[in-house]
């Protein structure tokens, strides 16, 4: 006790614990607590509550997908077998624009209306760039005030770090479990920024890209490869002062999708104007994208779309699975440092460093 006394003095000092001088000082906190020992649930108890639609189990599951621990991932990669069966029965939609454009306003304006038609939604985020931006989509939870509190919407923001092909991965999985957990409507969302649109359309179904007017020529900085994948585009705040240039720049766009080729859907992307903030424009949005799902279904493109997504990714583990098994090979690892400085004094090129290193690794 007097060594925990002695120890904690400078704590008890400034206190309100603090008892006058003279009398034997209690300690803080009780000596004899024991802190309990936390459960670990095992893959049969995060199935079974994913499967009802326990949303405090599913948000666990995915951070365990997330885990770098090889542990964690091992129990992760058995809960999504299990959950992949009971996969598959929802419409995947990725949403894109650049910072400023309205996602988050038009994801809570549109989740109030796809939740209000009887769907349960679930809004996922790429952000690869969050860590050294501080990206504005991991604030999407707090701005989506009515969004979040909706019992049949579930908001997952993305990992804060990491390369874009691991947290794009990581979001398919995250997708199989909301799936499994009864999300019947999934939105991906990513910044209209470097080549994170290119990974949400290799796991969606339709791709949105929102843009706004008034801010200069809006055919300027849009890249060719997102107005290409883009199978509905909505001009956002079309409202106020703004519903001219909007209904402008509509026809504008409508008129550069037209120039690009047929899209192997065989569908003509549409062009829509609305105002998240007043909910104009939310419905027959919401419409579009309805009769874009029925078009690819009918005409087989849903599903042949659906099964080239799925072989992509099993190219895309692989690739993965074998860079990380590299890169943490006991007779890589602490090579690295002395190659790669080799590299920089100009000893050996970078393609000799790379093939000897690779040497070294066939012949561990």
């Amino acid at each position: 006790m007097e060594h925990y006394e002695e120890h904690h003095k400078e704590t008890f000092s400034d206190s309100a614990l603090a008892v006058a001088s003279g009398i034997e000082q209690p300690p803080a906190v009780n000596p004899h607590y024991k802190r309990p020992r936390r459960h670990r649930l095992s893959a049969d108890e995060y199935v079974e509550g994913i499967l009802a639609g326990n949303t405090t189990l599913l948000s666990q599951a995915i951070t365990l997908t997330e885990s770098l621990l090889p542990e964690h991932h091992v129990l992760a990669q058995e809960i999504i077998e299990r959950c992949l069966p009971h996969s598959g029965r929802s419409v995947r939609i990725g949403i894109t624009g650049v910072p400023g454009a309205g996602k988050s306003t038009f994801i809570e304006a549109m989740g109030g209306r796809v939740t209000g038609l009887g769907h349960k939604l679930a809004v996922l985020a790429i952000d690869p760039s969050s860590e050294r931006t501080k990206g504005s989509v991991l604030g999407d939870k707090t701005r989506m005030e009515t969004l979040v509190h909706n019992p049949s919407a579930f908001i997952r923001p993305s990992p804060s770090a990491g390369s874009l092909g691991g947290v794009a991965r990581k979001t398919r999985e995250s997708v199989i479990l909301c799936e499994a957990a009864g999300f019947d409507v999934i939105f991906i969302e990513t910044v209209g920024v470097g080549q994170s649109e290119t990974a949400v359309h290799s796991m969606v179904d339709l791709f949105l890209l929102i843009q706004i007017s008034g801010a200069g020529d809006e055919l300027q900085g849009i890249k060719r490869g997102i107005m290409e994948m883009a199978d509905l585009v909505a001009i956002n705040k079309a409202d106020g002062d703004n519903v001219q240039r909007a209904e402008l720049a509509r026809r504008q766009f409508q008129n550069a999708l037209s120039l690009f080729p047929m899209p192997e859907s065989g569908w003509k992307p549409r062009v829509y104007t609305l105002s998240s903030t007043e909910g104009r424009g939310v419905t027959e949005l919401w419409s579009g994208i309805e009769d874009y799902l029925k078009f690819t279904r009918s005409n087989g493109y849903f599903d042949r779309n659906r099964s080239r997504q799925a072989k992509y990714w099993m190219y895309e583990t692989i690739d993965a699975e074998l860079r990380d098994h590299f890169y943490k090979s006991p007779a890589i690892e602490p090579l690295l440092g002395e190659y790669e400085q080799r590299v920089l004094e100009d000893r050996i090129s970078s393609f000799a460093a790379a093939h000897e290193l690779l040497d070294r690794y066939y012949k561990k």
